[in-house]
């Protein structure tokens, strides 16, 4: 099975109204870092696809986490450093903060170009010509996704 086909699958596992949600942010995502890799992990609590540079997960500027309760963009390794003036983080972690996504056209608000743009600019290492889709691990365990 190829990676798309893999990611296809985990997203099915969604409501119709996430799964819709999800590709929806995730075109938007590519549209925005299409040099980005993007590093599929479909784990206990989300189906997280994060979007790196490299394919190293700490490289990544921010990820989509879905789950039964939406879609979610986390900024994980970077998010407590970022100018948040709209108030729109949340999290009280050492590093991650998140935005609850409710509508596909929500990465266009401009409080959340700039989170990303921040992300983006705080990462290392530059994001190459053309990102490619790697999943990363599988769950043997999951929570419904619907």
């Amino acid at each position: 099975m190829t990676p798309t086909q893999q990611l296809r699958g985990f997203v099915q596992k969604l409501s119709p109204e996430n799964q819709k949600l999800l590709r929806a942010l995730r075109r938007a995502m590519r549209a925005r870092v299409p040099g980005a890799n993007e590093l599929v992990y479909d784990n206990y609590n989300f189906l997280v696809i994060a979007y790196c540079p490299t394919e190293k997960t700490t490289d990544s500027y921010c990820s989509l986490g879905a789950n039964a309760n939406g879609v979610t963009l986390f900024f994980g390794y970077n998010g407590a450093r970022l100018d948040d003036p709209g108030g729109l983080l949340e999290g009280t972690g050492a590093s991650n903060r998140f935005v609850r996504l409710e509508r596909a056209d929500a990465l266009a608000r401009p409080e959340i170009e700039a989170l990303l743009a921040q992300a983006i600019a705080l990462s290392k290492p530059p994001a190459q010509k053309k990102g490619a889709l790697v999943i990363r691990s599988i769950s043997a365990k999951q929570r419904p996704r619907r």
